[in-house]
């Protein structure tokens, strides 16, 4: 029981981070109606997250942008015919920036966002309760940054990222048929003896972005940026146990091999992975605007999830679990068309890679590759105030996952079926220039 218990924690502690969603690409209104172009592109205070060399060319000098998005997320698991679906809260991702002209060629500014994030509620008693029942993750950055023009065609740019952030999960820690397998009668039979929740908050972690813009010509620009990858760590985490019942509970804790894991802490460390985005921005005409970007997130970075116990629980063991996931890529093209004086539209378009390979696929990890398409508009009800407002729709592409596993009597199992995901996103912003 001691070893099961510990592989309960490494599996769900992981889940946290890769349910669908972890990392959050809604950074800008504006940009999220593009599909998430920005590298190559000259956002004014948004360049701070997608590309930090474009916020040199700020027209005024103070741009001040902020926003949230409200998402909702929805997945499904079908298994012999039996659908379960999660009922997860709406996510609100936010973003806030503020950028300074200081010189023609020189600038500064700081964003603030959560640029990782995810929750996902299956249910204290669906079908995969003893794989991962909930999950809640936050993660917030701050980025201090300066831009430089080099020369008129050429500018470079860097920021410092402060990333912090919490996690609460649960898992079943005794499947659904223990208790009457323990001669407690069929009555229990769909009972769920036990479930465990685990807490942490991650220790302050830093990391940077750089980025890089040029104007090949006139209309044309190229910009790459890197954002590197930023190891949370969590220190002392902490563990609640649920039981199903007071009577319920003594019996379980008068088990000699049961761990009592709420009388100590755990230590874990996973990454935020790096990125590196290139793209491409035309200038068609005098009011259409179109990029093209490609994205790769180095996801190899986690190929395996290291979990400490502290000495009181299960006498200090230390798990590795293997992840080894694969990096990946995203493609993105976007548009924006001045309508008029007041009024912009925009559309975008991309496909997103999964990075979970075939034989680690389960409800903890739901990432499946995706496309999304995305729309909007901007309003200047007065010359230097935008109003922002974009749309984005996801559409996972559906999956078999077949999911081997250890359950909490120490029995193989096994999870199969078919998951789906999609995604709804509104989104609104402001910015204001002067």
């Amino acid at each position: 029981m001691k070893r099961l218990s510990a592989a309960f924690i490494a599996l769900t502690f992981s889940a946290s981070l890769l349910a669908e969603g972890y990392q959050v690409n809604l950074q800008s209104t504006k940009q999220t109606a593009m599909g998430h172009v920005g590298a190559a592109l000259k956002l004014g205070a948004e360049s701070i997250h997608f590309n930090p060399a474009g916020m040199v060319f700020m027209e005024n000098s103070i741009d001040l942008s902020a926003g949230a998005s409200f998402t909702y997320p929805i997945a499904t698991f079908t298994s012999n015919g039996v659908k379960s679906e999660t009922n997860n809260p709406v996510s609100t991702p936010f973003f806030a920036y503020a950028g300074f002209k200081i010189y023609d060629n020189l600038a500064a500014g700081i964003g603030i966002n959560s640029p990782y994030g995810s929750t996902l509620k299956w249910g204290k008693n669906w079908v995969g309760a003893d794989v991962i029942q909930d999950i809640a993750l936050q993660s917030f950055n701050i980025q201090p940054t300066l831009a430089y023009k080099v020369c008129d065609k050429l500018s470079i740019g860097a920021g410092m990222m402060i990333a912090f952030g919490n996690v609460e999960l649960s898992r079943a820690m005794l499947p659904a048929g223990t208790l009457t397998a323990m001669g407690m009668g069929p009555e229990y039979a769909d009972v769920i003896p036990v479930s465990a929740t685990l807490t942490g908050n991650s220790k302050i972690s830093l990391g940077y972005n750089l980025g890089v813009l040029y104007d090949l010509t006139e209309r044309i620009s190229l910009g790459a940026s890197f954002r590197s990858c930023v190891r949370m760590k969590v220190e002392e985490g902490t563990a609640r146990l649920d039981y199903a019942s007071d009577a319920i509970k003594s019996i379980i804790q008068a088990l000699p091999t049961f761990p009592q894991l709420d009388q100590g802490t755990f230590s874990a460390e996973m990454p935020m992975p790096a990125n590196l985005n290139i793209g491409v921005s035309y200038q068609a005409t005098d009011r259409l605007l179109l990029s093209a970007e490609a994205q790769t997130v180095f996801w190899k970075a986690y190929d395996k999830l290291d979990i400490n116990f502290s000495q009181n629980v299960l006498n200090g063991y230390s798990l590795s679990a293997r992840k080894d996931y694969k990096n990946v890529a995203a493609y993105r093209i976007g548009g924006e068309y001045n309508l008029t004086e007041r009024f912009d539209l925009r559309a975008g378009l991309y496909y997103d890679q999964s990075p979970i390979r075939k034989e680690l696929y389960n409800p903890e990890t739901p990432g499946m590759d995706k496309i999304g398409i995305s729309t909007g508009f901007s309003f200047r009800p007065v010359q230097n105030l935008s109003v922002d407002f974009a749309l984005l729709y996801i559409q996972g592409i559906s999956r078999e996952g077949e999911y081997t596993y250890t359950n909490g009597l120490g029995q193989p199992a096994q999870l199969n079926g078919r998951y789906t995901n999609i995604a709804f996103s509104p989104s609104l912003g402001l910015s204001y220039k002067y």
